[in-house]
This record gives structure tokens, sequence and C-alpha cells, in this order.
């Protein structure tokens, strides 16, 4: 019997990995399937161009970078209707998305210098006689392998910065978006026909795999935490650093004193934006019990008028169909142990789609609560203050970004939550701001993206001391005499040596 192809479904017909629509089934694009051999050599070619590419220095690659920006400004739609078509983002959203990591380009490319350039250092008193200095160096090849459900905007976030730094850089995206990951790769060789300083390789999760044991000198991965642990394991073989952003379960808390209109709106973007499929999506939320009644309220109102379907709809398909059988797991868990849909419910599961779905009252120990979901749906608890909020949004072993709605404590309480990022009076901001840095902490993974922390991220520190004077409390020496060595005593106890 033929197996029946689901549309959306990534599959390897003679050697090439062909990618469909997930909401039609419709061909997007074939692309060969890379081999372990065919991975060391993209590799190795990388690894050639590397020192071309460093060679450019922080102006050179700066104008360069700043073209590519140019190429993705002047073709956006047709970039955005790629994403459309092949992971069923909705156009506008995939016009957002590519827009961020624009203004991503752009940074990187404008602040590498400033950040990883050469630069002196202070030196102290008892090594007054020596300058100190620090500066950035690339590491030479990073491999970045990318997640289908921001197919631009992550990818940009780990490659633009790698190569701001003097990277060249090895792509794997997604078997769920290939096409679009090539094109990114395509759009730089147009202003860098040079030399080979972005590829991509293509395939299925060994060849991810192939990436990590290539010999790439860092590895950045964007995925599951399941995923993102066989990656840091691969990579330990070969004691390869990683940059890892995994899972998350994001919450939003809304205190008393909240604008709940404002709340509402950000809420139903920040959770429902890419049918929910968002690493720091809103998937939580803890409403304090005064204003729990009015909060869900105006979240069901503004979710109901979203519109679902293939084109010109506010929510689209769900990429990766096998999410779908989450996603209803999820719900119906969450209605068994006690928990009530006050929009959408079992129902709202129609492949390859989800229909808003908002649960409120849900148990803590629900899966909708504690796994992520990556879908349409909401869970909206009510707790007694913003303790019992801070402490349930904390309970989890996730820690990528949150969100605080209020006005005297908002700041406060954003401070305590345990996430690498959080947004107040706003959700999702922290991923569009180039100045900031991005990524999380427990199973959400660590390293940073985005920022000067980003632009690090991707340079190994080299630190340079040189002679300017004699030494007048010679210490790392042989020829030092008793009368030094006293000297140094004296020293230390007059410089460090005082009651306080």
């Amino acid at each position: 019997m033929t197996a029946v192809h689901v549309p959306g479904t990534p599959i390897v017909s003679e050697g090439r990995l062909v990618s469909t629509s997930p909401a039609t089934g419709t061909e997007v694009g074939r692309l060969p399937v890379s081999a372990e051999a065919d991975v060391a050599r993209v590799v190795d070619r990388a690894r050639e161009a590397a020192g071309w590419w460093a060679g450019l220095g922080f102006a050179g690659r700066r104008g360069r970078l700043l073209r590519w920006r140019g190429v993705l400004a002047r073709r956006i739609e047709e970039l955005a209707e790629l994403m459309h078509a092949e992971g069923g983002k909705p156009v506008p959203d995939a016009i957002v998305e590519v827009l961020t990591a624009i203004e991503h380009i752009d940074w990187a490319a404008r602040n590498a210098g400033r950040v990883l350039g050469p630069r002196r250092v202070r030196s102290r008193l008892v090594l007054a006689e020596f300058s100190g200095h620090l500066e950035y160096q690339p590491y030479g090849v990073v491999g970045v392998i990318g997640p289908w459900n921001y197919p631009i905007f992550t990818p940009v976030g780990s490659s633009a910065y790698a190569l701001a730094a003097g990277n060249t850089v090895v792509l794997k995206p997604s078997e769920y978006t290939p096409v679009v990951g090539q094109w990114l790769v395509d759009s730089l060789a147009e202003v860098v026909p040079e030399q080979p300083v972005f590829t991509a390789v293509h395939g299925l999760g060994d060849v991810g795999a192939a990436l990590c044991r290539s010999g790439v000198d860092k590895l950045a991965f964007t995925g599951s935490t399941v995923t993102a642990k066989k990656v840091m394991a691969a990579c330990a073989e070969t004691l390869t650093p990683v940059l890892l952003e995994a899972g998350g379960k994001d919450a939003m808390i809304v205190d008393s004193d909240a604008d709940l209109d404002a709340a509402a709106e950000a809420c139903v973007w920040g959770g429902l934006t890419n049918a929910g499929q968002t690493c720091i999506g809103i998937e939580r939320v803890y409403a304090v019990e005064p204003v729990f009644d009015a909060f869900v309220g105006k979240v069901v109102e503004r979710a109901s008028r979203l519109t679902v379907g293939a084109d010109g709809a506010d929510i689209g398909p769900i990429t990766m169909p096998g999410q779908l059988d989450v996603i209803r797991r999820h719900i119906d868990d969450a209605l068994a142990r006690g928990g009530q849909a006050v929009l959408g419910g079992t129902d709202a599961v129609q492949p390859p789609y989800v229909r808003p779905t908002i649960l409120v009252d849900v148990p803590e120990d629900s899966l909708a609560v504690r796994e992520e979901t990556f879908g349409p749906t909401l869970t909206i608890n009510r707790v007694r203050d913003a303790d019992e909020a801070v402490a349930r949004a904390n309970a989890l072993p996730y820690g990528l970004g949150g969100s605080v709605f209020g006005r005297r404590r908002a700041v406060a309480i954003a401070r305590r939550l345990r996430s690498g990022m959080a947004a107040v009076n706003s959700t999702l901001t922290f991923a569009g701001m180039s100045t900031l840095p991005f990524g999380g902490v427990g199973e959400s993974g660590f390293g940073r993206i985005h920022g000067e922390d980003g632009l690090r991220e991707f340079g190994r520190p080299k630190a340079i001391t040189r002679r300017r004077a004699r030494s007048l409390l010679p210490a790392t020496t042989f020829e030092r005499t008793p009368a030094d060595v006293a000297r140094l005593v004296k020293v230390t106890k007059l410089l460090y040596g005082r009651r306080r």
C-alpha cells in the first residue's frame, strides 16, 4: 500500500528534499540532500573562505552586510510570499519577521567593530608597567541549525552576528522550510560572490548531526529542548562550543493595576501570532483575582475575531502536521482535568488548522501548563496576587521570556521572573530590539544572540599584555630580591589590608 503524503511533511525523493505547503500540499521546491561527505566538503570550503572574509576587516564586512540588508529590504514582499507558501505563515506576519531580521543585520554590521575591535584595558597598580589590550577574534566556521517557525529571523540572529564578527557560516535550515533557508543564503551570495562565506546543507536530522561533527568551530542551534540536548552531546565529542536556544513555556502576569485592554491585546498577539508557533510566545497567563474575569472576557472577545485559513487570514496552518496531535492532546487533558474552554476546545483542531482556544482554571500539573504546546492556545489561571503569579511562572524548568502588565510593581515583578528576557506592558518586544541580548536559562538553553553579547558570542576573546616600563615592584621574575618581596608585602597590606 502506498503511503499518503501529508501536506507540509518533508520527504526525500531521488536524493532531493521535497518541500510542500502545509496548507495545500503544493510543492514549493526541492533541494539536494547533503550526505555526510557533502557536509564535510561544505565546511572545508567555508574554512578556506574564512581567511578572506576575516581579512576584509570590520569595515569591509560592514559594507557587504549592509548591501545584503538592502537586498532583503527591496525584495521583502517576495520573501514574505515564499515564507507563506512554504511554512503557511500569513504574509503580514512574514513581512514583520523579515523587517526584524533586516534590523538585526543592520545593527550587527554597524556595531561589530566597536564591540569586538581591539581596545585598551586599564591595568592595576601592581602591574602598572604593563598595558592591557583586548580584542575578539573570529572562531572560523560557525554552524547554524535553524528552525521552521521563524526561518529568517532566527537564523539571521545567529548568522548575521557571526558574519559581522568575521566568521563564515554553514546553515542547516529546517527540513520544513529549506527553500526559505536557501533563498537567504543565495541573497548574500549576490553581494558576496567571491567566496562561499554563507552556505547551506539540506536534509533531515542526520544532516544536522553531521554538521555538529563536521569540525565547525562553534555551533548555534534553535529548536526543542530534546533536540538541543542531542546537539550538545554530539558537539561534546569534539569539545565544539555551542549556543542553544531551546524550548519555552512563557508566562504573562496581569497585575491588579494593569491596563486590561492593552494587556488583552498583547496577550492575543503574544499567544496566537504565527498560530502560536513561537518559542517566546505566551502560553500561560496568570491574572490576579480582582481583574481575572474582566481580562478573560477581553481576551476572548479579541481572539474570537481572528480568522483562520490559508490566504488573507490572521492565523495560518500548523506547519508541522505532527504538532496537531500534541495540541489536541493538551486541550483534551486540560478539559479532562477540570479546565474549561471559554473559546474553542477539542473541535478547534481541524487539520491543518487550529482555531484559537482559550482555557481557564486549568490545573498546574496538566500538559497544557507544563509542556510546550506550540499552537494557538492559551491557559489563563486566576491567582491571589503577583507573588503567587511569579511562583507559578517560575515553577517550570523553562526560562526563555515572559511578560508583565501593571503599573506600580510591573518592573519589579519582571525582574523576579526566572527568564532570560521579559517585556513590561508588551509581549515579544525584546526579540526585535537589536541592542538587547536574546536567550534563556534552564531548559530554554544558554548563550545569547543579538546585541553586544550576541556579537561577543561569535568571537574568541584575546587578551594581550605589553610591557611599557621597568617593573617598580618586580614579582614575576627570579631576579627579585628579598627587599623587592618585602616591598610587595608592604604594598599589598597598604592596598588591600585595611579594615572597613
